[in-house]
């Protein structure tokens, strides 16, 4: 197979190539197979296809490119660089999986600017992909006009065998087709390995049926090796489908041009070695010397920059005439896309006072997000099938369905870890949109990738997570989290609020609002909560205060979190009844209150206050920070029960009582 005479098309792909085995043999590390394999595909739709500018990475209507096989993401690294990128160099890809490299493992969102979202563990990246089309359909539905389409991109994505094989990407691809996104195209790299070997050890089903049954059109080229006319041709016939999302299979071969790794599970993820990597340059008949790419080749790719810049300057004059046009549309679509949220949106934030009805914190969600649907238009999201339930439901915005993609409730069906990943899509679309996502707490278990992944790539999702204890009842310890919020709690970047009353349920909002960088987990009771006197939502954003105090230096501290603030506070009546001294704090938010400056906590938790006591019905990992060795946690460290939501209160000590023999306890 040696090269003689080659095409520049050939020159471009080898460059990709050969970028990819330099930088992995640089670092010893990486995998070089995938990018070997896929650089035709990947340089017929960059080349030819894929709408971006490479000086203006963040321009709002591009096209939105999903590295989901993202351990191969030095083919994306290659391809940023040989585009024009400024942030990648030929010194960043000689800086692969460097300390501080702008070209780290995988991709990453939050580090290489032109990145769109953070994939790696695979089959978020997919998902992502469907997020990324849900948020084109939702903008360009709302805000398209018969004579401007202010709003037009696709969303292309490559997978691998390993997508196709986590349940993940089957959740969201069966959504996608069920929504008919016929702006999503995802180009399945088909090359039958896997680190085990051949992926007739695990994986023979057929994919393309797969997809069909989802709703998919599904397209093959046979050679993606060297077919660039057919791969040009599938993605044309992608484009031209509006009703159903496309995946095209194409066959390729994993470290292609390796005369002695080629399709093989060696070159999935190692470097090929000096003897193999010169093998493969007289192979493909590469006679440069490690990362250098011929002057007509980089000209080639930095054709780019300039089809980039004119797109861009043609949609911005398509945006002053839309402005012009269609005023009061583009001042909503103008602020969305800045990310600015609508002066003074908190106000419509809900109230509340020791006087209102006592009731479930997910109930007082729910009026808080009907509340703030109106003044903020960026904000959509939906449940996995528990909307009744989650009380996540915007009344009078209809439901996102297939041609009714301006509607804002979003209808996941019983796919948890799918919706987080789709959530992360729509937050790394842009700043136009703010995302929830809902379930059960206790099934933050089945998404746990997606929030963590929320977290690492500062997508501020909304996680609206209800049944927040064994308080729920009668469904058991199936449905009780118990670890769920100690685990969530540990995850960096995540804010996890537990809010006791209506105002703190508010002020969880607000704090999940204005955190655009940050995702933000609401842990929601079933049962009814009194409205607490002392609680506010300023106090509350800071994610600890004091709620009641005595009138002398405390001489006990009640901490508590959601459901069990209450309890602290009558524990604290009759405590200070009997001479004691005693504050109670409430705090919705470790996160938010270890933010706070060391005057402010010091004002809330004194450090010579040694005796405190914490009640929060879950586990009591990580309390003693809070408490410490004088202190005691009332907590739950086993599994629950199923039974009357306040005989289960009961049975695990979340009574007044236990708090009171606790307290004197510690106070002895």
């Amino acid at each position: 197979m040696v090269a003689t005479t080659q095409s520049l098309e050939e020159l471009c792909i080898n460059a990709i190539r050969f970028l990819a085995i330099d930088a992995v043999e640089k670092a010893k590390s990486g995998h070089p197979g995938l990018p070997m394999g896929a650089a035709p595909m990947a340089f017929v739709l960059w080349d030819r296809f894929l709408r971006f500018n490479p000086k203006n990475p963040k321009w709002f209507d591009r096209d939105r490119f999903v590295l989901s096989a993202g351990h191969g993401c030095m083919l994306q690294y290659a391809l940023m660089y040989l585009t024009g990128y400024d942030t990648v160099s030929l010194e960043d890809i000689k800086q692969f999986r460097q300390w501080e490299s702008q070209t780290p493992g995988h991709p990453e969102n939050f580090i290489t600017e032109g990145v769109e979202v953070t994939t790696g563990p695979l089959g978020q990246g997919i998902c992502n992909a469907v997020g990324l089309a849900m948020a084109e359909a939702h903008l360009a539905a709302r805000f398209n006009k018969p004579n401007c389409k202010i709003v037009d991109h696709y969303t292309y994505a490559i997978l691998g065998d390993g997508c196709n094989m986590e349940g993940i990407s089957g959740e969201a691809c069966s959504l996608a087709g069920h929504l008919g996104l016929g702006k999503l195209i995802a180009l399945y790299d088909d090359n039958h390995i896997s680190i085990d070997g051949s992926t007739d050890l695990a994986f023979t089903e057929d994919v393309g049926k797969r997809f069909e049954a989802y709703g998919w059109q599904v397209l093959h080229v046979e050679n993606g090796n060297t077919d660039l006319p057919a791969i040009e041709q599938a993605i044309a016939t992608a484009k031209a489908e509006n009703d159903k999302p496309t995946l095209i299979k194409v066959t390729t071969t994993i470290g292609y041009g390796s005369p002695n790794k080629a399709n093989s599970h060696d070159v999935h993820g190692a470097a090929l070695g000096a003897d193999e990597v010169q093998a493969t340059r007289e192979n493909l008949g590469w006679s440069h010397p490690p990362f250098e790419i011929p002057e007509d080749v980089l000209s080639h790719f930095r054709e780019a920059v300039d089809r980039g810049a004119s797109a861009e300057t043609e949609w911005s004059q398509l945006w002053v005439r839309y402005q012009s046009e269609y005023a009061e549309d583009a001042a909503v679509l103008g602020g969305m896309m800045q990310g600015k949220l609508p002066e003074g949106w908190d106000k419509a934030l809900p109230t509340y006072t020791p006087d209102d009805k006592a009731d479930a914190t997910r109930n007082q969600s729910g009026a808080t997000l009907n509340a703030i649907a109106g003044v903020l238009p960026g904000l959509i999201g939906g449940s996995a099938d528990l909307a009744p339930s989650n009380k996540t439901l915007l009344k009078g915005f209809g439901d996102f369905q297939k041609g009714q993609y301006e509607n804002r409730n979003l209808r996941f069906g019983v796919r948890e870890h799918g919706m987080g990943a789709i959530c992360n899509g729509i937050a790394l679309h842009g700043p136009e949109l703010i995302p929830y996502g809902a379930t059960f707490l206790v099934f933050t278990d089945y998404m746990r990738g997606a929030i963590r992944l929320s977290a690492l790539s500062h997508a501020g999702v909304i996680w609206v997570m209800t049944h927040d204890s064994v308080g729920l009842g009668e469904d058991g310890p199936t449905h009780q989290p118990v670890e769920h919020v100690a685990s969530l709690r540990v995850i960096p970047q995540l804010t996890v609020m537990r809010p006791a009353d209506g105002n703190e349920t508010s002020a969880a909002y607000k704090v999940a609002v204005e955190n655009r960088k940050v995702p933000t987990l609401l842990a929601l009771s079933r049962q009814k909560l009194p409205n607490l006197a002392g609680s506010s939502i300023e106090k509350a954003v800071k994610g600890g205060y004091v709620l009641s105090d005595s009138d002398g230096t405390p001489e006990l501290i009640l901490i508590g979190t959601g459901s069990e603030v209450s309890l602290c506070v009558e524990a604290a009546e009759q405590l200070r009844a009997s001479g004691i001294q005693v504050r109670v704090v409430s705090l919705p938010s470790w996160e938010l209150f270890d933010a706070q400056d060391e005057a402010y906590r010091e004002s809330v938790l004194p450090k010579a206050v040694t005796k405190r006591v914490a009640v929060e019905a879950g586990s009591s990992f990580g309390w003693y920070r809070y408490v410490g060795a004088e202190g005691a946690v009332i907590g739950v460290d086993e599994f629950g029960a199923s039974a009357p939501g306040d005989l289960v209160m009961e049975k695990y000590g979340f009574t007044v009582e236990r708090v009171l023999k606790t307290a004197k306890a510690v106070l002895s």
